[in-house]
């Protein structure tokens, strides 16, 4: 599997008490795991599935941007 181009972000989950993973650009997209190579792992395998899906029902797949920026 390619590396996503997606920028992933990862913090720690008291509530859930695991690591989660967003790729922002990609709604809804989101992963965890118990470490925080999991968690990024299992957000690597979730945005391949996310574009996948996109493909499959002829969505826009908006292109990455890189690093995003945050006020």
């Amino acid at each position: 599997m390619n590396a996503p181009k997606y920028e992933i972000i990862i913090y720690w989950s008291s509530d859930d008490e695991c690591f989660i993973a967003e790729a922002p650009e990609l709604s809804g997209c989101i992963a965890d795991g118990p470490s925080y190579a999991e968690a990024l792992s299992n957000a690597e395998i979730v945005i391949s599935e996310w574009i996948e899906t996109a493909q499959n029902l002829n969505r826009v797949i908006p292109e990455p941007k890189g690093r995003l920026k945050y006020a």
